[in-house]
């Protein structure tokens, strides 16, 4: 089964450096790294391999590039990425990701944890996860997961689970990489607004709406002839809030 190529970005020229995947993550807005059936988005793995590829692909340089990307450009502060779309992992550029966040009303502050928590948006397991990075600053999975006391096989389900909360939410951000074992490297996570503070300040003047809009007017720039339902299944819009986003992108 293939994804479609229907929604890619036909960039002038292969990508084949992290300054070339910054500029074009700035030119998309938004990117996944690989295509995805049933999700319109442009994905890098296209970008750079300028062919198709079956979904669950066997491993190339060109993933292997991307993988890398995904904690090296968030750590150099070129561009965001988590598993922030539905669970799956996507780079939002510098100048949107502002929008991104008061879309999902994230942006965040030292201590949020415990708002977010009573507020019923996180688990407790989200709340430990979040504080201990508050705490100790950028971990690497495994240090991450000991600090937090979810070592054993259940708890690595616990992590899994809640590090999915607070990526869904922009709350965490890829950090780079670490060598903890003798397979591959480990990422490295750090928290939204410490790692992009200037995004987050950013995102406090602007509303919903105006938000909405602007990562409406990115996606219809690529896909003139997308419906507003394309973009309310994308981002769990209601129909009333895509209709609104696209028509004030026009």
């Amino acid at each position: 089964m293939k994804a479609s190529l229907a929604h890619e970005v036909r960039w002038p020229r292969r990508v084949c450096t992290p300054a070339d995947a910054v500029r074009f993550i700035d030119a998309a807005g938004f990117c996944v790294l690989f295509p995805l059936k049933n999700v319109p988005l442009p994905s890098m793995y296209y970008a750079v391999a300028r062919r198709d590829i079956h979904l669950g692909p066997g491993w190339d340089k060109f993933c292997q590039m991307i993988w890398d990307w995904k904690d090296e450009l968030p750590h150099r502060r070129r561009a965001y990425y988590s598993k922030c779309l539905r669970g799956r992992g996507m780079f939002v550029s510098l100048k949107l990701l502002p929008h991104f966040l008061t879309m999902r009303d994230s942006a965040t502050a030292p201590g949020d944890y415990e708002r977010f928590y009573s507020d019923g948006r996180i688990s407790h397991d989200a709340l430990v996860i979040w504080k201990t990075l508050e705490e100790h600053g950028p971990l690497a999975t495994l240090e991450l997961r000991h600090a937090c006391k979810m070592e054993s096989k259940n708890g690595n389900l616990r992590y899994k689970r809640a590090m999915l909360e607070l990526q869904c939410h922009l709350v965490i951000v890829h950090f780079g990489a670490e060598q903890e074992t003798a397979a591959w490297p480990s990422s490295r996570f750090e928290l939204t607004f410490r790692a992009f503070p200037k995004q987050v300040a950013a995102s406090r003047s602007l509303s919903p709406r105006a938000a909405r809009a602007s990562i409406a007017r990115k996606y219809l720039e690529w896909h003139p002839a997308a419906p507003p339902t394309a973009l309310a299944r994308l981002f769990n819009w209601t129909k009333g809030e895509a209709l609104a986003a696209c028509s004030a992108s026009l």
